[in-house]
């Protein structure tokens, strides 16, 4: 028995670590090239759908795109996503003289929240995240206030998607299904809101006050009068 040998739960001697260490490598390349695939053939399907598409590996690469289509000085409003915040995007757009319009901000009176809210739509670029997105290139997004879906549905200025593949689902139904048990409890969480899933971690369809699901959105084109680009990332991200 050597130091470089692996055990397995019975301490039964299974294979040399350098042979595990070639097979973790060989996994994680079937990973990623399952990965790429994917990205690829979703871009295929969003295209078909007027959108402009690409596919990256990374959070450090879907950056350095947001940064190419957004130029330094623009306003850009960011609704409520954790995938923007994840890759960096508010800092370094704050660095580059763009002004960054958020309501995450807990400084904003009730007055100043409604405002930022509305100056989020009108921003010459939103930048936000996808909740799910299917086989097929549709866009499904639930929300409480309603302000990010409208920023989806309608604008006048430049709409980015930044989407991570775990939100890639098979079917509508499954992508509505996750923007209720997935998207929504962890967000129900964060905001400290008095809901049934925030106790179970799966929605129960309540009538909650505090419910943060009451708009949903399937976009199944991009939407006419501006340009709506989508960047997948071969990475989780977001909820």
């Amino acid at each position: 028995m050597e130091k470089n040998d692996i055990m397995d739960e019975n301490s039964q001697w299974v294979f040399p670590l350098g042979e595990a260490m070639v097979l973790t490598n060989q996994f994680n390349a079937a990973r990623q090239e399952h990965r790429d695939r994917l990205g690829r053939t979703l871009v295929k399907r969003l295209e078909e759908r007027g959108f402009h598409a690409l596919y990256i590996q990374t959070k450090e690469e879907a950056l350095s795109e947001v940064l190419k289509l957004i130029p330094e000085g623009a306003s850009v409003g960011v609704p409520g996503s954790v995938t923007i915040r994840e890759i960096g995007a508010m800092e370094k757009l704050a660095e580059r003289g763009c002004s960054v319009i958020h309501h995450w901000n807990p400084s904003l009176s009730p007055e100043e929240r409604m405002n930022t809210l509305r100056d989020e739509l009108l921003a010459d670029y939103f930048l936000t995240s996808s909740n799910a997105i299917t086989l097929d290139g549709l866009l499904v997004n639930i929300d409480g206030n309603g302000n990010r879906v409208s920023g989806m549905a309608w604008g006048k200025n430049t709409l980015i998607f930044v989407i991570g593949l775990n939100k890639v689902t098979n079917s509508l139904d499954e992508a509505i299904a996750r923007t209720r048990n997935q998207a929504t409890p962890p967000n129900a969480l964060r905001l400290h809101l008095q809901t049934p899933c925030a106790s179970t971690g799966r929605c129960s369809d309540c009538n909650s006050p505090d419910r943060a699901c009451k708009a949903l959105l399937v976009l199944e084109r991009a939407t006419g009068g501006r340009t709506t680009h989508v960047i997948l990332v071969g990475e989780d991200l977001g909820f």
